[in-house]
């Protein structure tokens, strides 16, 4: 393994590494080989990662410090801290990657393609232990991603989402997406295969997850909490539905932030859902709730509504409870559905202070 200490880098919160930083990865890339951080703060330019390489540090981060390897942007002209384009086989591991709030839209890891592997390689991407946070631009950047992994991450405070996906098979597992000014997880261009299991998304400015056409999601037992819009928001993408998706297990608490959420209807809600087939939701919980008490607008309850939908086809929306879990209506269904669809058994109560129990 390779030390960035060995090619001249020096961990002192103010030195430029980007040359000492890259010679190790240059070096890296002749033997397919790894490299490694060690305990610092290293202010860097863009950098850029060969096929089969890796950089590892470790990961001594909290919620709100960090020590152990540090990584830092110090290039406002920089469009990411480490480009992986083309980087079939990376591992990125144990890592805080800081922004530092540069340049215009400055991803943290960004992958940014023509194509899916007319190179003949899936990307196979692994992050893992990672704290990503105050890239002006989006934390994770996936541009025609094929294969992927992020496991216990931290992707938080970025100016974009969390993580942009334009890609499929993926797995999402076990992190913290966090405080981002848009979506924790933004799926708008070409999506699908992927699963997001055990993961908290909270207090991001747009929905927790927003899918637009996407399909095969596996959405399991997750926690939403104070999302700006939805905690889960599918809809179609260019008149193509969403499709074969399953959500189960979820925690709905507090989402559609009123000052938060956008002009679009029904904003104000845990999950929306529209244009979508061969969906089933069964089995999740959603709550009405304010801010932390200690906090200005701890008097700010939401969602107004539980669940949104519209446009379903061949679907079943059954056994959910949304306990004090809306201000205005239990599930406000839109209508056009087509083929069999099934919304059974879903039970709640309206949070007006005194508690009224609804059933749909």
């Amino acid at each position: 393994m390779l030390n960035i200490l060995d090619f001249g880098a020096v961990g002192d919160g103010k030195t430029d590494n980007t040359q000492a930083i890259q010679a190790a990865l240059d070096k890296a890339a002749q033997s397919r080989g790894s490299v490694y951080v060690p305990d610092g703060h290293y202010m860097t330019g863009p950098l850029r990662m060969s096929p089969f390489t890796s950089l590892v540090g470790n990961p001594a981060w909290g919620f709100r410090d960090v020590g152990g390897s540090i990584l830092e942007l110090n290039d406002p002209q920089g469009d990411c801290l480490i480009n992986i384009s083309r980087a079939t086989g990376v591992t990125i591991n144990g890592l805080s990657l800081n922004g530092g709030e540069q340049g215009k839209n400055a991803h943290g890891i960004m992958l940014n393609q023509d194509d899916y592997g007319s190179w003949g390689e899936e990307a196979t991407i692994c992050i893992e232990r990672c704290r990503i946070d105050n890239f002006t631009g989006c934390g994770l950047y996936f541009k025609r991603i094929w294969c992927f992994s992020v496991r216990h991450c931290m992707i938080s405070h970025n100016g974009g989402d969390g993580i942009w996906l334009r890609g499929w098979d993926g797995f999402v597992m076990d992190n913290w997406l966090t405080g981002n000014k848009r979506a924790g997880l933004g799926a708008y261009e070409e999506n699908a295969s992927v699963t997001f299991t055990a993961n908290r998304v909270e207090w991001n400015f747009g929905a927790g997850l927003e899918i637009h056409g996407g399909d095969h999601y596996n959405i399991t037992g997750n926690f939403f909490d104070r999302s700006g819009g939805p905690a889960i928001d599918i809809k179609d993408r260019d008149g193509v539905h969403a499709s074969q998706i399953t959500m189960t297990g979820n925690i709905f608490y507090r989402n559609g932030k009123p000052t938060r959420c956008g002009d679009q209807p029904y904003d104000s809600s845990h999950v929306r859902i529209r244009k979508a087939r061969g969906l089933v939701m069964t089995s999740n919980v959603g709550e009405v709730a304010a801010d932390d008490p200690n906090s200005s607008e701890s008097d700010l309850t939401s969602p107004d509504y539980g669940l949104v939908i519209g446009e379903l086809e061949n679907s079943i929306i059954k056994d959910n409870i949304f306990d004090r879990g809306f201000k205005k209506e239990l599930i406000v269904d839109l209508g056009g559905h087509r083929g069999s669809v099934l919304v059974k058994d879903n039970i709640g109560s309206q949070h007006t202070g005194a508690t009224r129990a609804a059933s749909a």
